[in-house]
């Protein structure tokens, strides 16, 4: 029963027939391990790379025919894989945290040769988890839900934003974008309000509760809401007390925190400062893996706020490909604020604003002003506004401000 099951797991062929994602692997001898909100599509980006990579091999832990194997019994399917098919070169192992004593394993499969990929769910297996078990011996991929560039290419929309038609496409497509999110199976299905519902509370509930063992429901449910309520916002730890009516201690508050962003699903954001001290501190800015799960708690409909997170997630993409590539947001000690900062290596590359704004009397001058600060401060001429649907450029105290529309910012960043 063990040789036939596995053997069937084998036989079956797995074609990838989904979108192509925009995650680019670096060729590289470590061991490579995919990690991001569930969800997001990690599976299927592993059923893509089966077709790129040499002599592929696919196991899925989870399923019934690896269930209960002890490590050195991967060796026999190995075996078996190399009698039905070919002998591989490549393993990629999904769910791999189902193994007691994992990393024994890869670290075990890595030194006799095979070239590795490895992903789990955020529920059971942290970034953190991988860099610490496999000793410097791993890099690291986050796969966040689709962009608007992939739900572009999975809708077939056409480009040509010189046809007033289709440029009409274009912004309702990103409109719905900034509703619903990208998550896959929310982009190409259907009841769509009833997936997110389920989604928000599988993230609350086995990636929060369940992996990190909460002990307060109450203020875990308080401040995971809090966070999907409040993103794009800056937030202090005085401020999330404040909010929530009962007493709790800064240590219980401090734990929490850290363990919303193993989630993958919150992330905060430093503001700049040329200390690493001051970098380190509270306040920070919130941001969510995908707008459209916060349709569950956000009332105010904030167009600006959802357009602010979609440049996160895109700048988190970049850094992603870019490991010298970082993201800030700069607050003065007058509260002048600009959304973020980018910088590459030790350089500030550019200062930039994110506003819900279709012409130019609806930029506020105090948006400008705080780039025009942020540039003399930081030395940065490179300054930018994303906009709804203006483009043009605003010239202020010798500054030229460009501004570019969100959609057009979306589908050529690369």
């Amino acid at each position: 029963m063990f040789r036939k099951l596995i053997e069937d797991f084998f036989s079956r062929e797995r074609k990838f027939e989904g979108i192509q994602r925009e995650l680019e692997i670096a060729d590289t001898d470590k061991i490579v391990s995919i990690v991001g909100p569930r969800r997001a599509g990690k599976t299927w980006f592993f059923y893509y790379l089966l077709d790129k990579v040499e002599a592929g091999c696919y196991i899925s832990f989870e399923d019934i025919a690896f269930r209960n194997l002890r490590l050195e019994e991967i060796f026999d399917v190995i075996k078996i894989f190399s009698e039905v098919k070919y002998r591989p070169k490549t393993l990629l192992l999904d769910e791999v945290q189902v193994l007691e004593g994992w990393q024994i394993l890869i670290r075990s499969l890595y030194d006799r040769g095979y070239k590795i990929f490895i992903t789990g769910s955020s529920s059971r297996l942290l970034p953190k988890d991988i860099s610490t078990q496999l000793r410097g011996r791993t890099l690291s991929y986050i796969l966040l839900p689709f962009s608007f560039r992939e739900i572009v290419k999975a809708k077939k929309l056409k480009l040509d934003s010189r046809i007033f038609e289709e440029r009409g496409i274009i912004l309702k497509a990103l409109r719905e974008y900034l509703a619903y999110g990208g998550f896959p199976e929310i982009v190409l299905g259907r009841d769509r309000d009833r997936i997110i519902r389920q989604y928000f509370e599988e993230i609350f509930y086995k990636d929060f509760v369940e992996r990190h063992k909460v002990k307060s429901l109450e203020f875990g449910r308080f401040l995971f809401e809090f966070a999907f309520q409040n993103y794009s916002k800056e937030i202090s730890f005085r401020k999330i007390k404040n909010f929530f009516s009962k007493k709790i201690s800064d240590t219980t508050l401090y734990g929490y925190v850290e363990k919303l962003q193993d989630t993958m699903a919150v992330f905060f954001l430093e503001k700049f400062s040329p200390s690493v001290y001051l970098r380190r501190s509270w306040p920070r800015k919130i941001y969510v893996c995908d707008t459209g799960i916060s349709r569950m708690l956000d009332l105010s409909n904030d167009i600006g706020g959802r357009m602010e997170n979609a440049v996160f997630l895109e700048l988190l993409r970049k850094a992603n490909q870019d490991p010298i590539f970082r993201v800030y947001y700069w607050k003065s000690i007058h509260g002048e604020e600009v959304d973020f900062v980018i910088k590459r290596g030790s350089r500030i590359i550019e200062l930039l604003q994110v506003t819900y704004a279709s012409g130019r009397d609806e930029i506020g001058r105090r948006e400008i002003k705080s780039l025009v600060k942020a540039s003399d401060e930081l030395n940065c001429n490179n300054l930018l506004i994303i906009t709804w649907d203006y483009e043009d450029e605003i010239k202020m105290d010798g500054k030229t401000v460009r501004c570019i529309p969100l959609w057009k910012w979306l589908l050529l960043l690369r």
